[in-house]
């Protein structure tokens, strides 16, 4: 089998650190916060007082004085030196992860700046507040100059000590470990391993593609495939709404800063993070579901912010649509599936059995063509993106465009070499039944259960 030259993945495990240790932690990230707003304000203060030509001046307002040189990440990591000898505190910190630190905002200030190829660009870098800053960086592991080393269940950090590790899963052998990451949640202490996997297969050849299928995400049902199966939505944002109700009633009910007031909003700030954990689960439970039965999975590329902005934000964030697709196009890489998204515009209009428009309301759920189709809305709409997906790829390759070989989600597709790819294109009736009759969705439940994410 052929494989990918690598591929990173993230592994996260629970820190036990000790009451020591925790302070240490805690001090680390504070400084940082400190140094980082202090960089950032020198990158302001140079951009403000050059951003003038030498020749005209601001009609509002300009600040008068010496134009300093151009400040980068080079200038201001050569100043940690300088630092360290007027803050002694800093001299505690593991060099590397200030530099990792002032690479953050390097990288925050080049999205500002910098537009990418769609010529779009980052939000203005913040000021931190206390606090944000909970996660600092070991860009290298368990080498010669390394700042962290794991043996075994224990991790030891250059000037914090060795801190025990719950492995609740091993590490895959063969994976190189490239960085660590150390960052506090409401519930603790984790560690985010970087590993590199040199063994991912290529995607399935195009000429044993057997199982393709469309997918038509919803607010009255999670998903819907071009089969005619749907998962329901579980909106567990709405079932815990009253709860996080009450504990944030009672936040506001405490006097600001107590240490009453900070063990409820860490009461609330668990709740959060439990709802985004069950979110986040079910997604990769429907993605690796997806994976095991498709080779093929098409997609729609929705304005997801754009309906962020209507009247059903709450439900369209709940759902958190674009959270699943990044992670199911990752799991359709490592599976070595394939995936590609189309324009949506259409699909629950136009017919999927004989092409005609069908014009219809949000509010009708049912498809009901003259031709004699009645299924459900979404099903139909489920088969356009199939159709729409591969007769996109037909046209695609017969354009001459080279076939993509990588490893990351956004390069997942691949050209298909019919627009069939000798499967059976549905008629009126469905999937393989021509004849017009009267269909109803069924529901895929889903269970818990685990899935390993170098599977």
């Amino acid at each position: 089998m052929l494989y990918n030259s690598y591929m990173l993945l993230t592994y996260q495990y629970k820190l036990k650190p000790t009451p020591e240790q925790v302070v240490t932690l805690e001090t680390w990230g504070e400084l940082l916060r400190r140094h980082y707003n202090y960089a950032l304000g020198q990158r302001l203060d140079w951009l403000s007082r050059t951003r003038s030509q030498i020749d005209r001046c601001s009609l509002v307002c300009e600040p008068i004085g010496e134009i300093p040189d151009k400040t980068d990440y080079y200038t201001q990591a050569s100043d940690l030196k300088q630092t360290k000898e007027l803050f002694p505190d800093y001299k505690n910190i593991y060099a590397d992860c200030q530099q990792q630190n002032l690479m953050r905002l390097d990288s925050c200030w080049k999205r500002w700046l910098i537009p990418d190829k769609n010529g779009k660009r980052g939000g203005r870098p913040r000021f931190k507040k206390r606090g944000d800053i909970c996660s600092f960086t070991f860009p290298r592991v368990n080498s010669p100059k390394a700042g962290a080393h794991l043996t075994g269940k224990t991790l030891k950090l250059s000037k914090i000590g060795e801190i025990e590790v719950i492995l609740h899963r091993p590490i895959p052998d063969g994976f190189e470990i490239k960085q660590a990451t150390i960052l506090r949640k409401a519930d603790g202490w984790y560690v985010s391993f970087s590993l590199e996997d040199k063994t991912v297969p290529y995607e399935v050849p195009i000429d044993e593609i057997k199982t393709a299928t469309g997918i038509d995400v919803g607010l009255e049902k999670f998903l819907t495939t071009a089969d005619g199966q749907s998962i329901e939505v579980p909106q567990y944002y709405r079932k815990a709404q009253a709860t996080l109700a009450r504990r944030a009633s009672k936040l506001a009910r405490k006097t600001k800063g107590s240490k009453n007031y900070q063990k409820q909003a860490n009461k609330v700030a668990r709740l959060h993070l439990h709802v985004a954990r069950q979110r986040k689960e079910f997604h990769y439970q429907v993605a690796h579901w997806l994976a095991n039965s498709y080779d093929l999975i098409i997609f729609e590329n929705l304005n997801i912010k754009g309906l962020a902005r209507t009247r059903l934000a709450k439900s369209i964030l709940d759902v958190a649509w674009g959270a699943f697709l990044q992670i199911m196009q990752a799991v359709a890489v490592k599976r070595g599936k394939h995936t590609r998204g189309v324009d949506p515009r259409g699909t629950s209009i136009n017919c999927s059995g004989c092409g005609e428009r069908v014009e219809k309301t949000l509010a009708v759920r049912v498809h009901s063509c003259s031709c004699g189709l009645v299924i459900d809305r979404d099903w139909n709409s489920a088969l356009n993106l199939r159709q729409r997906g591969l007769g996109v790829s037909r046209q695609v390759l017969q354009a001459g465009e080279p076939r993509q070989r990588t490893g990351s989600p956004s390069g997942a597709t691949r050209v298909l070499k019919h627009g069939s790819v000798g499967l059976p294109i549905p008629g009126c009736g469905g999937y393989l039944d021509a004849s017009p009759v009267k269909q109803q969705v069924s529901f895929v439940n889903l269970r818990c259960s685990r899935y390993i994410a170098c599977n």
